[in-house]
């Protein structure tokens, strides 16, 4: 495969905070692709606890360990950030059932937006099968123990901006 055939995939989301699970993703996804590009969201949509900065350092950090893994903030629609990056798959995480209904429609629509682009569903090993960073920040916010949850790094500044609330 010559450097103009590199398949480039994008794993999108808002990774608030970036958990175990989504390194799992992350790093299985590294190893099929030639070029990983970590699409953090600016998060338009939700409310997050961490600031996009804060999230791009936290998922850069993580990346390190992959080096064809890039990390880059998007806004906007993925078409978009896609297309302008290349990308030719979508990676996403798929945990329980309850996940396929949501992302199945997000992938149809995304077929529609993007007909070259494929969507792949990863499911993550089975320790991190229930992490989600909802549930990682509801349990961090009440005081209990995430360490088995995220890396230690994360750990960090999720004690950090707890202890600050």
């Amino acid at each position: 495969m010559t450097s103009a055939q590199r398949l480039t995939a994008v794993y999108p989301g808002t990774f608030d905070p970036l958990t175990l699970g989504h390194d799992d993703l992350m790093r299985r996804a590294s190893r099929l692709f030639e070029r990983l590009i970590l699409a953090v969201a600016a998060g338009h949509h939700k409310r997050t606890m961490f600031s996009v900065e804060e999230r791009l350092d936290m998922a850069r950090e993580a990346a390190r360990a992959y080096p064809n893994v890039e990390v880059i903030a998007f806004r906007g629609l993925l078409r978009d950030f896609v297309v302008e990056h290349g990308g030719k798959v979508v990676v996403r995480g798929l945990r329980a059932v309850s996940d396929f209904e949501y992302e199945f429609q997000m992938a149809g629509m995304n077929r529609q937006l993007m007909p070259d682009v494929e969507t792949l569903f990863l499911t993550p090993s089975d320790q991190y099968q229930f992490v989600s960073g909802t549930f990682v920040r509801e349990i961090a916010t009440l005081g209990g123990d995430v360490s088995k949850f995220v890396a230690p790094f994360v750990l960090r500044r999720l004690q950090e901006r707890v202890s600050r609330a």
